[in-house]
């Protein structure tokens, strides 16, 4: 299976006090080991045997690209206003290959061997969601700080990766747009289930795949979750201190 990678490199409105510190205005040129931020990311996929095509979606594509491998596997198009309203506009392109994997600029961390773990597991889902088990990463990293949400059985990181089947998950794409503003509050997304789901989470009952499960089953979508084996994939450049963390692993030095 060839899939279309969907690297997401756009910018929140305003000025991006992060991208500023590091002598730019887009958080996806932030230097990191020597090359700008996306391209790290984008070469990752390259190397993957299961990514067939790389779409690099930003607000400044010709920037974007101009920091790109040159490689005719790989197209920036603009991005538009938000995360959902960017990606509901791919559904109705006849010219997209699915299924999809979609990413972030920020995922400097990322490997051609997480790409191609996360592409198999995710066969038959119609939704997959990558995740890093905390106590995974912690045993890499035992002093990184991360947003958690808990589950009965563990708690988990998001690793910036999802797997998208078919243009069939557009429900799903809706669902996080109602909630966008608040991706980093996991519990606001796990509301809309119900408050039986968000009182079962506060108090660890269920596990991460039942609710995933009645994710799925709310929206008529197969929707799992792919617990990652590389803790790397749990850290992105979000902040100062992610990036010291990153370039420090890049370098040995973590």
């Amino acid at each position: 299976m060839s899939w279309t990678a969907v690297v997401l490199a756009g910018s929140r409105p305003g000025r991006d006090a992060f991208a500023e510190q590091f002598g730019t205005d887009l958080k996806a040129l932030i230097p990191v080991a020597g090359e700008p931020m996306v391209s790290r990311p984008v070469r990752a996929l390259l190397q993957s045997d299961d990514i067939g095509k790389v779409l690099v979606l930003s607000q400044s594509p010709d920037r974007i690209s101009a920091a790109l491998p040159n490689d005719p596997r790989i197209e920036t198009r603009a991005s538009k206003g938000t995360i959902a309203e960017t990606m509901l506009g791919l559904f109705g392109d006849q010219r997209i290959e699915w299924p999809l994997l979609v990413t972030t600029a920020d995922h400097a961390l990322l490997d051609s061997t997480t790409i191609d773990e996360f592409c198999r597991a995710s066969a038959g889902a119609d939704i997959a969601i990558g995740v890093v088990e905390r106590a995974t990463l912690l045993r890499r990293l035992p002093s990184t700080k991360r947003t958690w949400l808990k589950f009965r059985g563990g708690a988990y990181t998001g690793a910036n990766l999802f797997a998208l089947a078919s243009p069939a998950v557009a429900p799903a794409i809706h669902l996080w747009r109602s909630v966008e503003q608040d991706r980093k509050k996991g519990w606001r997304l796990i509301s809309l289930l119900g408050l039986l789901t968000l009182a079962g989470v506060a108090l660890r009952l269920p596990t991460i795949d039942r609710v995933l499960r009645r994710l799925g089953k709310t929206l008529g979508l197969h929707v799992k979750a792919v617990r990652l084996s590389n803790p790397l994939a749990g850290v992105d450049v979000d902040k100062a201190e992610d990036h010291a963390l990153v370039e420090a692993i890049l370098a040995g030095r973590e």
